[in-house]
């Protein structure tokens, strides 16, 4: 599977602290492995995010992604639930 990641997530991805930026690598190695392994807690989005999918990296911190075809995956969006579902 390829990633790509949006510049949008990237940009939130810097603002992260150092812990939260490790447990982000870490949460996107499990994805690589098994998108749906349990501890990601991989769902599907409702509303403005229909087509979209999100995985938790930490209690509050969520990634949001969508896929492109079968074998490609784009990471859109980073952050907390109040930031990303506001």
């Amino acid at each position: 599977m390829k990633i790509h990641f949006h510049k949008n997530f990237n940009r939130q991805y810097k603002k992260l602290n150092a812990s939260q930026k490790l447990k982000t690598k870490q949460r996107i190695k499990i994805f690589l492995d098994d998108p749906f392994n349990p501890i990601l807690n991989n769902h599907p989005l409702k509303g403005k995010y229909t087509d979209y999918r999100s995985i938790n990296i930490t209690g509050d911190l969520r990634a949001i992604y969508k896929n492109l075809n079968t074998q490609e995956i784009i990471f859109v969006k980073l952050g907390n639930h109040s930031q990303l579902y506001s």
